[in-house]
């Protein structure tokens, strides 16, 4: 299904979302009905052979709850388009609202299906009673602002699909980015190796969905401003890039605190030596948070072809940082390759946005504050004999009051807080 899923996507929601916010209001939806057809239609043609391959290499049982899953990912690609109203609109308390109540419903029904004794097949199924409520609520939210029924012509989508053709090539790129990883660590390093790599790499995957999620909201904007408004753009860009950095820092910084205590949770005590591995990798995944602010720039600005070259180029260094890595350090040189290629990954992105366009290059005005209050988060790692739990709680707690002590954030920021404390915040 995440097979399925990845290709009959290939950035078409993204690119979707920058489309329909640059353009007029009377072409807006009849485009996302030819979306909505086109998705469909990938989907639909996906789940076929990939349920023809279940039957064929593996089980008639794993056909069928394939075949299920399948279903359920039709639902949400339904879903996903039916909400574009309110992406565009930024109406983005009732897209959390809606994303949430699928992971509610999802962990209830799962939970009534243990309770019940049920089988394998049942669990796979999950996904469409809850695509279905969620398909439903989506429609009541949005209805009256477009039309819910798909439009399916070829030489429309044939009209759309040309000039997106490098993104999508790119979003398949950008798939592939870790999963080349693993697949050199199986090959070059030994079976321990490799599952301590696996193991810290999981963890991080779980947690790649949050810098989508923090910079996608803001594509509408950006898609908007590219096309007249540059000034606008790079005030834009250079507030959720300072933003990213912050919330980069943080996260790579907690991962390297808390890994202890991740890897025990997840893997046990025998994978100890996963620890430094986890580390490494979470500065991959703050540089994510930044990568993401220039990713979406380039979106925005249409810069179709641009997006394809880096795409490829970053896979191509990945690859060959992780094979000559991994051979000098196993697990922790494949980190390291990893985590490289994202920061290289990063700063061309930048370069590639402010390119001859100087009102859209960012301040690095809290750039050192932001580095000094990494440097302080990190400093509870030599306080061994104390819980996680609580090197976790010194270490934000240093570097919340060094952004606070250097001003290393953005003003607007303080307008997030109550009152009082937003006038303390200003003293």
């Amino acid at each position: 299904m995440a097979i399925v899923g990845a290709l009959s996507d290939l950035g078409l929601t993204a690119v979707g979302v920058r489309e329909l916010s640059a353009r007029p209001a009377e072409e807006r939806w009849p485009l996302a009905r030819d979306l909505l057809g086109l998705r469909i239609t990938l989907t639909v043609v996906g789940s076929v052979a990939i349920v023809a391959i279940a039957w064929l290499a593996y089980s008639p049982t794993l056909a069928a709850g394939v075949a299920l899953a399948c279903v359920g990912l039709l639902l949400q690609s339904t879903q996903d388009n039916f909400a574009l109203p309110l992406l565009i609109g930024l109406r983005l308390g009732w897209v959390s609202a809606l994303e949430l109540s699928r992971q509610l419903f999802t962990t209830v029904f799962i939970v009534l299906l243990v309770l019940a004794g049920a089988s394998l097949i049942p669990f796979l199924g999950v996904s469409i009673p809850v695509g279905v409520i969620v398909l439903v609520a989506t429609a009541i939210i949005v209805r009256g602002t477009r039309t819910m029924t798909p439009a399916f012509s070829i030489v429309r989508w044939r009209k759309f699909l040309r000039p997106m053709l490098p993104y999508s090539a790119a979003a398949a790129a950008s798939s592939l980015y870790f999963r080349v990883s693993i697949i050199l660590v199986s090959i070059l390093t030994t079976a321990t190796e490799l599952s301590y790599f696996s193991l810290s790499f999981r963890i991080i995957e779980v947690l790649t969905v949050v810098p989508g999620l923090l910079v996608g909201s803001a594509l509408p904007i950006f898609a908007h401003a590219a096309g007249s408004d540059h000034k606008r753009l790079g005030y834009g860009l250079g507030r959720v890039f300072e933003v990213s950095l912050i919330a980069g820092a943080w996260v790579a910084v907690s991962i390297a605190v808390g890994a202890p205590l991740a890897i025990a949770i997840v893997g046990g005590s025998s994978f100890k030596p996963a620890v430094p591995v986890l580390a490494v990798q979470g500065v991959g995944l703050g540089a994510m948070f930044v990568s993401m602010v220039w990713a979406s720039g380039l979106l925005g600005l249409g810069l179709y072809r641009q997006i394809l070259t880096i795409s490829v180029a970053g896979l191509a260094l990945n690859a060959a940082l992780v094979t000559v890595l991994v051979s000098i350090d196993g697990a922790q040189g494949a980190a390291i390759g990893t985590s490289t290629a994202e920061i290289v990954l990063a700063i061309v992105q930048c370069l590639a946005v402010v390119h001859q366009r100087p009102l859209l290059r960012p301040s690095l005005r809290i750039a050192p504050g932001v580095a000094l209050a990494a440097a302080l988060g990190l400093a509870p790692l030599a306080l061994t004999g104390i819980p996680v739990i609580a090197r976790l709680a010194i270490s934000t707690t240093l570097f919340a009051g060094a952004l606070l002590l250097t001003r290393a954030y953005p003003p607007e920021l303080l307008d997030l807080l109550p009152g009082r404390g937003l006038r303390l915040a200003r003293r």
